[in-house]
């Protein structure tokens, strides 16, 4: 990983670089951005309370229009629309599943991004893979040494960085697979039964030590992803900081 850059000696941003997180959930991204970015401020945004949250303040209320009142007063924003309405649950037998149980997923990505690009405010907006996202960048738990695969599709507003190389995976995720279990180097972060990963080892592939509460561990994204994006992005600054050199 690069070396933090100081926005200290950045033009036109102010000290200390506020950052939102929407979807915030407990903060594993608030939690990357924090490693990135010496001296950042970050306010989480969620529907739901989060008792756990990572970072300096935290308002419960609907994501869309906290971004649309207030995203403009932050340097840059990040955002993780849920992904229940996205992917895997809304196709197949899953969408026939969930259709018979009366069972709705919001759709949240067109209206974020519309609110987000009205703020003029760099983004970055992340799904799954079977998501509405912009896939500009894919990260997976074994660029960054973790126990979880978990790729993740990251849409960049108002910045761009290279796509990082996407190694090997060492091996299966462990657990059971049509009446057939595999070990494997990585476990799986969601669900119960069936081998899934327990508290301590969502924890630990995760990279994530400040909560035990199982569902939401499952739900947050691993630190790593958005160190790499929080330092992608201030590696873009560069230019500005050797003109004020």
């Amino acid at each position: 990983m690069t070396q933090p850059i100081d926005i200290r000696r950045v033009p036109a941003l102010t000290a200390p670089f506020r950052v939102l997180d929407g979807c915030c959930c407990i903060g594993g991204g608030t939690e990357g951005y924090k490693r990135a970015i010496p001296g950042v401020h970050i306010t989480g945004v969620d529907i739901e309370p989060q008792p756990d949250y990572r970072g300096d303040v935290f308002h419960q209320g609907d994501v869309i229009e906290f971004i649309r009142a207030h995203g403009h007063e932050f340097d840059f924003i990040h955002v993780s629309p849920p992904c229940q309405g996205e992917g895997a649950p809304t196709k197949g037998t899953n969408k026939a599943r969930n259709a018979a149980i009366g069972r709705t997923y919001p759709r949240l990505i067109a209206p974020v991004r519309a609110a987000l690009e009205a703020t003029g405010r760099p983004y970055v907006m992340e799904n799954v893979a079977g998501s509405e996202v912009r896939k500009d960048i894919r990260l997976c738990g074994e660029q960054f040494g973790l126990g979880v695969l978990m790729h993740r599709y990251f849409e960049l507003g108002r910045w761009t960085t290279p796509q990082p190389a996407h190694p090997r995976h060492r091996g299966r995720v462990r657990g059971w697979r049509h009446g057939e279990y595999f070990d494997g180097p990585y476990v799986a972060a969601y669900g119960k039964g069936g081998g899934k990963a327990t508290v301590e080892e969502i924890r630990a592939a995760k990279g994530i030590d400040w909560s035990t509460d199982h569902f939401r561990l499952r739900e947050a994204l691993p630190p790593a992803y958005t160190e790499w994006i929080g330092r992608a992005y201030l590696a873009t600054l560069a230019p500005a900081l050797e003109v004020a050199a």
